[in-house]
């Protein structure tokens, strides 16, 4: 049993969250603010200012937030975000220090091209690894084909540097053609990422189409098949889009789900507030307006439980929070942050 602590409400649309190592939170609104909830849980009424120029877009806004692995010493915080350029809208990473209620020093370190008119499938979650890579998830921005092209970054994860150079051994550097920043391809929309607290894989799910979301580990290189295969089909008429479900050089999903629950949102629960639950993976879901935990056995998924069904509403955010709460964000016009505790505490 569990009992739901509302942190805040009143976030307009809400779409990242990051702890601050002082008990502050940093949440993000999709619609162009970065807001700081205070250590005794007031959001703090003005937004944080300084922020890069974002475009409010159809699905894109202000997205995710992340901190340097090395924020005690540098105070940098990265935003995704959907911005302008001379040929559209795209996601664009920026970092800058986090001073007082301010970021300063603001650059942007990524831009995602090429640019397009499309408001759909922008990404993006950020996420350091434990070497200090940054990896940034790009949706296909409702343009399927662009997910297998090469010089393309739409449909990818990206790997970078923490100032936005390119690693050396990112798997397509020095390959005639392909976009050096690309990690990965085949990726529809990732709107949920994680590293694995054992391994210190990069974990992420994406949307399917109607039907087909899936959960992936991330490896170099790798083809994760869209739009070429897929177990999902197309909007409203159910007719099949690629080639099936299976393809050689094209990876299979850990888990998937038809009918598609719109997952959003992921953690590893590492607290010990509960037990049972250490070590599960957890993730928010929009159309199904459920909390998913799915219970592993190495890199094997052996169950699915679905909590809050309709609860909460839409679920945008999870993290697993440094003082062992699970804390969900709410994607609403009056969204709300939220904490899960232990029921009898």
């Amino acid at each position: 049993m569990v009992r739901l602590v509302k942190v805040v409400e009143g976030l307009e649309y809400p779409w990242g969250l990051a702890f601050l190592p002082d008990g502050r939170m940093l949440v993000t609104e999709r619609p162009g603010r970065l807001r700081i909830v205070g250590k005794d849980g007031k959001l703090v009424p003005e937004a944080v200012a300084g922020l890069p120029q974002i475009v409010v877009h159809g699905q894109g806004g202000l997205l995710d937030v992340a901190l340097h692995p090395r924020f005690t010493q540098n105070d940098l915080v990265y935003l995704s975000y959907a911005a302008r350029g001379e040929s559209g809208i795209s996601t664009e990473v920026a970092r800058g220090r986090l001073s007082a209620n301010r970021l300063e020093n603001v650059e942007v370190i990524f831009r995602q091209q090429p640019k397009s008119g499309s408001g759909r499938h922008f990404g993006s979650r950020l996420v350091f690894d434990r070497e200090g890579y940054l990896y940034i998830t790009l949706g296909d921005r409702g343009d399927m084909e662009r997910a297998q092209k090469a010089d393309d970054h739409a449909g990818s994860v990206i790997r970078l540097h923490d100032d936005g150079r390119v690693p050396a051994d990112n798997p397509f550097v020095g390959k005639p053609g392909w976009k050096p920043e690309k990690y990965t391809f085949g990726n529809r929309n990732i709107q949920g990422a994680a590293l694995h607290p054992r391994t210190g894989q990069l974990w992420t799910h994406e949307h399917g189409p109607q039907g087909g979301d899936e959960v992936n580990v991330i490896r170099a290189g790798v083809n994760y098949g869209w739009p070429v295969i897929t177990y999902g089909v197309n909007y409203g008429i159910g007719t099949k889009i690629g080639e099936g479900s299976h393809k050689p050089g094209m990876a299979q999903p850990l888990h998937y789900w038809v009918p598609s629950i719109a997952p959003s949102g992921m953690a590893f629960y590492t607290g010990n507030r509960f037990p049972a639950w250490r070590g599960d993976l957890f993730l928010g879901a929009l159309r199904d307006q459920v909390l998913v935990r799915l219970k592993l056995d190495g890199d094997k998924i052996v169950s699915e439980e679905r909590m809050l069904k309709n609860v909460l509403g839409r679920i945008r955010d999870v993290r697993s929070g440094p003082d062992g709460y699970l804390y969900l964000l709410t994607d609403e016009s009056n969204g709300a942050l939220t904490r899960i505790e232990p029921a009898g505490q």
